[in-house]
């Protein structure tokens, strides 16, 4: 029977499942150009109202993967894992995850992306590193990973040039808010590493794209089962994104703070960026069978950590990606702008969203593609939520290059961190984790 792009969305319109062939023909024809962007729109449209099966979903995703070249890694596994996290403010955890873990005998093909919006991107971190090049060839992108244990690339135009093209019209049609939707363009780019097994920080809380927790968990649940359906054991966290993560927020100077945890720094304000990054690490660990259990492999992460063995592969990823500078001697901001407490009290709450919306406006991000990120443009978070604060006293700090428009940032970013009379309850880092 001959396929018509018009029936198949009329399907999808009236709710009714559509098959592999169905989404195949549809994925393959917007992809090369054969159905049009009109079409397509209508096809998302429907399903952002009527949804996905997870038979569905994972046909969906399995398509986009395959309409593009994937990584072979099969001689490594079951040791090729990888984590994704839905991102944050602050959230510079893969950094530091991935060397713990390739010091642990796990493979970690990592291909990430920039940051749009109010999160960052780890692409746009690593490159505040003098020379690091995240746009390497694929052979050097295997080699890497095989002789290190892990590499950092972006997504090239031969990885899921299905979902890149599919994203770019979901972007302008309003249909970016679908979890089939944004399950399928996560898993078919992690599917395409090559790995067997995926490591899911989903994130919740005001800066996060998943505000409550109900919403993180469906997408992790979610996530999960289009992995699993596609033959890779998926482990998920549901973490906390009320406030920023560890101690600085931009990218150069989150370098500065994943070298200073990699170089054994136990400062207080990194202490929840060092334990999401081991517990990550650990579950990846557990994933690849380097230990018995979760438990286990937090405590081997633990030890990778403390004894330099992440910092070295870092250094070597590092040296093998371009940097001509060491990760210790990244350019760092040289001006700071002080934010001071108006008020007496504790600090209760960290509007995240507006903070990093206020780092774009800054340069440290960027609200469409093709805005040039000013990698010495950040912020640095003197206080966690539950601390006691003084009148006049420093509470955060705006670093930038003085090539960044300031006017108004200081009073902007004083509004964002709330203080209030009463000490509120601490919040737990990690909500839950769904194995």
């Amino acid at each position: 029977m001959k396929l018509l792009p018009v029936q198949i969305i009329k399907n999808k319109r009236n709710k009714q499942p559509l098959s592999y062939d169905e989404l195949k023909f549809l994925v393959d024809g917007y992809t090369d150009g054969s159905i049009p962007d009109y079409q397509m729109s209508s096809f998302l449209m429907s399903v952002f109202f009527n949804g996905m099966t997870p038979e569905e979903t994972a046909s969906f995703t399995k398509i986009m993967k395959e309409s593009g070249n994937s990584f072979d890694f099969k001689d490594l596994q079951p040791l090729v894992i990888d984590k994704h996290s839905t991102g944050g403010v602050g959230d510079k955890a893969s950094l530091i995850l991935a060397p713990i873990a390739a010091a642990c005998g796990v493979y970690v093909p990592m291909i990430a992306g920039r940051g749009l919006g109010h999160t960052g991107g780890t692409l746009d971190k690593l490159e505040s590193i003098t020379g690091f090049n995240t746009q390497i060839e694929r052979s050097n992108f295997e080699a890497i990973v095989r002789d290190v244990g892990f590499a950092i690339m972006g997504q090239t135009s031969d990885i899921c040039p299905a979902d890149k093209k599919l994203y770019a019209l979901r972007d302008v049609t309003a249909t970016v808010e679908s979890l089939p939707l944004i399950c399928g363009s996560i898993m078919s780019k992690k599917l395409s590493e090559g790995i067997n097994g995926l490591v899911l920080d989903v994130k919740f809380g005001k800066g996060a794209f998943m505000k409550s927790v109900a919403d993180a968990e469906s997408l992790a649940l979610l996530l999960k089962e289009t992995g699993e359906a596609n033959n890779v054991k998926v482990h998920a966290l549901l973490t906390n994104m009320e406030q920023p993560l560890g101690k600085y927020v931009g990218n150069s100077l989150e370098v500065l703070e994943c070298y200073e945890i990699l170089n054994g720094s136990s400062d207080r304000l990194y202490q929840d960026t060092i334990e999401l990054s081991l517990q990550l690490a650990a579950h990846m660990i557990y994933l690849a069978g380097k230990a018995s259990s979760s438990e286990a492999a937090y405590a081997l992460a633990k030890e990778q950590l403390s004894n330099g063995n992440a910092l070295k592969k870092f250094e070597q990823v590092c040296e093998r990606q371009g940097a001509t500078c060491k990760m210790s001697e990244t350019p760092q901001p040289k001006s700071s702008i002080e934010v001071k407490a108006s008020e007496d009290g504790y600090i209760s709450e960290f509007l995240n969203e507006k903070i990093g919306y206020l780092g774009v406006r800054l340069k440290a991000g960027r609200s469409i593609s093709t805005d040039i990120v000013n990698p010495l443009t950040g912020f640095e978070f003197c206080k966690k939520i539950g601390d006691q604060v003084k009148n006049n006293e420093v509470i955060a700090k705006i670093h930038h290059d003085g090539r960044v428009d300031l006017t108004g940032a200081e009073e902007d970013l004083r509004s964002y961190i709330k203080i209030s009379k009463n000490k509120p309850d601490t919040l737990n880092l990690i909500h839950k984790k769904i194995i």
